[in-house]
């Protein structure tokens, strides 16, 4: 499993599970703990998903089975924009430990940027609090375009270590990227599968055939050489086995160019510059 690193030292894995959409019951838990068992590292919940009760049962059971310790593990999960301000933070967090069943996360991210730009950045002032205070590893943003950066990193004196935006061959965000590189700040992606609608693209089934691999592990291995922190998601066991083995093999130049060439800047999510939350 390749790690990245954050501006800070810590380090984080390359592949995670994401449980966006997965009901908060035995589904969620088993592939948590399937996920675990099988060599990933790394979980990504959010508050607004309504899973971190069972995503935390699944970490708990794959402990208990395993040799790993939970300083093995990185977690994720994310501040809603209802729990926003400063004031709000410490609480919203603790929460999501409760839950979750943690005494800490690896990561704490502001879910979206929201349309107040006074709010983003006193809730952030929230986020440097836990952070400095020693109760969360790492805190970072998710959804945020270069424009929030750039007021998020005027106004605050802890950059976020990471930004976790919807990145896919068909959404390629090679602006945002760029900036973010620039500011040594990792990219993260979420629906890198673009929710299976990318599977179905020629270019990447035939990159699939050249390869011998699935248009999944393709697009997850796309990810990776671009330097990208990914958390496909999957409640399937053969698939979430599938999606984290993309180490044997490498794209080409061109077959890392052909699936850069079907950016249309086409979003599945919300655009982040008019998402409120509802």
């Amino acid at each position: 499993m390749n790690n990245v690193t954050f501006y800070n030292g810590n380090e984080m894995p390359q592949i995670g599970l994401g449980v966006f959409r997965v009901q908060n019951d035995d589904t969620a838990k088993e592939a948590v703990k399937h996920a675990i068992l099988h060599g990933y590292r790394s979980i990504d919940t959010a508050m607004i998903y309504n899973n971190e009760e069972k995503v935390g049962e699944g970490i708990k059971e794959a402990l208990a089975t395993s040799h790993l310790q939970r300083e093995d593990l990185f977690i994720t999960s994310k501040l809603w924009l209802q729990d926003y301000g400063r004031h709000n933070v410490e609480a919203a967090y603790e929460r999501s430990l409760k839950s979750l069943g943690l005494d800490y996360l690896d990561l704490y991210l502001v879910h979206w940027p929201g349309l107040d730009d006074t709010v983003m950045i006193d809730t952030w002032k929230g986020m440097e609090d836990l952070y400095k205070a020693g109760k969360v590893k790492n805190i970072g943003v998710s959804n945020f375009n270069i424009e929030h950066m750039d007021q998020l990193l005027s106004e605050t004196s802890i950059k976020p270590v990471i930004n976790q935006v919807e990145f896919h061959p068909y959404l390629t965000q090679e602006n945002l990227k760029a900036y973010l590189e620039a500011q040594n700040i990792r990219m993260e992606s979420w629906s890198p599968l673009m929710n299976a609608q990318i599977l179905s693209d020629d270019s990447v089934q035939s990159i699939a055939k050249e390869v011998h691999k699935s248009p999944a592990q393709v697009i997850v291995r796309w990810n990776i050489q671009q330097g990208v922190v990914t958390i496909p998601k999957s409640i399937t066991p053969t698939r979430i086995e599938e999606n984290i083995n993309v180490f044997d093999f490498e794209l080409s130049q061109k077959q890392m160019d052909q699936l850069n060439a079907l950016n249309q800047n086409k979003r599945i999510g919300p655009d982040p510059l008019t998402f409120n939350g509802k």
